[in-house]
């Protein structure tokens, strides 16, 4: 790479002198009497360093004319090293104009070797700024891609799914706190992303923790970060989930599931907008827009004392609640569809199809797990088929479908089935399935005790 530098000057002996001086270490020399060219110039050529003279005009000393092209030439080009020539009576002037960009000064007469010094000064920082800016723009695309995602949400034609994405399109533009909640397996962290991708944050980040997978002694250090030593196995420092999603999107999942005492420290987080990394007392501004979900039914949970209200207050300023599949019959032919083009294509069985007969058996069921359940069952069912339609015996439910003849079942065995089908439903939170049931938690507990369970 030819290192290039442009003089700017009217002086023409100024120019000779400095041209033979720059050439001893520069491989491209260009000069120049006329600032009015310089952007034509740039144009033409791949120049690093811009030495410029403050003033061109005769009898006018105000440096001026100076600081305007440089401004001009970063407009062109940022990352352009400017360096800016003046004589001793306008220190003052050189200072302004590093003050608003310029890499360093040289004053007249100038030191051959202080010279080229400068310029290979200005040199490094202009290879740094190119590396920055090249970082920055890969930085930039790598957001793109994970925010890409490799799933998508499928909208769908039921009333209740219309009628969340409605919600979704309203409240994407703001900064509003968002809890979403749904049952496992709903796609609740796919409407959290489509709120991102919605969002004017949607150039940055959307960092994604699941709070059920946290330990206590990790919360801190996962959400907050912690410095080098701070703990045994903390070699180095080392950011949070918060600093990570700064400027972007945080979706807290299942976090109904954290203890009263990471309660308080979320809390505390969120009043405040900085984060505190273990083992150091530095403050660090965060700027996130927070999206919260959970399976469980955090109200409830308030009330039996598991769940601290004024954070529930904090994280719910947008409530969006993910209906169950079994809710939404109308989109199970369109999701299924959708499952059915992008695994094919996935596992070499482009063009692979659904019978009326199979789309009825898939409608026709119950679905404890949502749309994740219909996914890999259609998922399945392509993997295992060697036929390019799909039948109705290609899809095995372990789970009974939705009209089960209960006429020839026991109280007992529809008691049973009712407290086994809420305890799935609610991933065994006594709490929510005895308010479902209706009855109190020791109810249910004597009941399970009965059957069982």
């Amino acid at each position: 790479m030819k290192r290039t530098v442009l003089i700017v000057d009217d002086n023409r002996d100024v120019l000779k002198a400095l041209e033979k001086i720059v050439k001893k270490e520069f491989e491209v020399v260009l000069t120049l009497t006329n600032p009015n060219r310089i952007v034509e110039i740039l144009g033409s050529n791949d120049i690093d360093i811009v030495m410029i003279d403050m003033n061109f005009r005769s009898g006018v000393h105000n440096g001026n004319e100076g600081l305007f092209w440089m401004k001009e030439i970063f407009k062109y080009d940022k990352n352009i090293s400017v360096v800016i020539v003046t004589d001793t009576s306008d220190i003052e002037l050189a200072v302004r104009a590093i003050r608003d960009g310029a890499a360093d000064y040289i004053l007249k007469p100038w030191d051959d070797s202080k010279l080229l010094a400068t310029l290979n000064v200005a040199w490094q920082l202009r290879v740094s700024r190119l590396e920055a800016s090249s970082l920055q723009s890969d930085n930039q695309q790598l957001k793109k891609e994970i925010n890409r995602g490799g799933e998508k949400i499928v909208l769908g034609a039921s009333p209740t799914m219309i009628n969340v994405m409605n919600i979704v399109k309203k409240v994407a533009s703001t900064d509003a706190n968002i809890l979403i909640t749904g049952e496992n397996g709903t796609g609740k962290e796919l409407v959290a992303r489509e709120i991102h991708n919605l969002s004017k944050r949607t150039g940055e980040l959307m960092v994604s923790v699941d709070m059920g997978s946290l330990t206590e002694s990790l919360f801190e250090s996962e959400l907050f970060g912690h410095v080098k030593g701070a703990f045994t196995d903390a070699r180095d420092d080392r950011k949070g989930k918060f600093e990570s999603a700064h400027k972007g999107t945080l979706f807290l999942d299942e976090i109904g599931n954290l203890s009263l005492q990471s309660q308080a420290k979320l809390l505390s987080v969120l009043q405040s907008r900085y984060v505190v990394r273990v083992g150091s007392n530095r403050q660090i501004p965060v700027d996130i827009r927070l999206i919260c979900a959970t399976n469980r039914n955090l109200m409830q949970m308030v009330q039996d004392g598991e769940f601290r209200e004024d954070l529930l207050y904090r994280i719910n300023t947008i409530l969006i609640e993910v209906p169950p599949l079994r809710d939404r019959v109308d989109d199970i032919p369109i999701l299924a569809n959708y499952f059915l083009k992008v695994l094919g294509e996935r596992y070499g069985k482009e063009g692979i199809k659904l019978t009326t007969n199979t789309l009825e058996k898939l409608a026709n069921h119950e679905w404890p797990g949502n749309v994740r359940e219909l996914q890999h069952a259609v998922e399945k069912a392509v993997i295992m088929s060697d036929s390019p339609v799909l039948k109705s015996s290609d899809f095995v439910f372990s789970s009974a479908p939705k009209h089960t003849n209960t006429s020839e079942m026991t109280l007992d065995e529809m008691e049973k089935k009712m407290i086994l089908e809420n305890l799935k439903r609610y991933s065994s939170n006594m709490s929510q399935v005895a308010v479902k049931l209706g009855i109190t938690r020791q109810t249910l507990y004597n009941k399970m005790r009965k059957y069982g369970i």
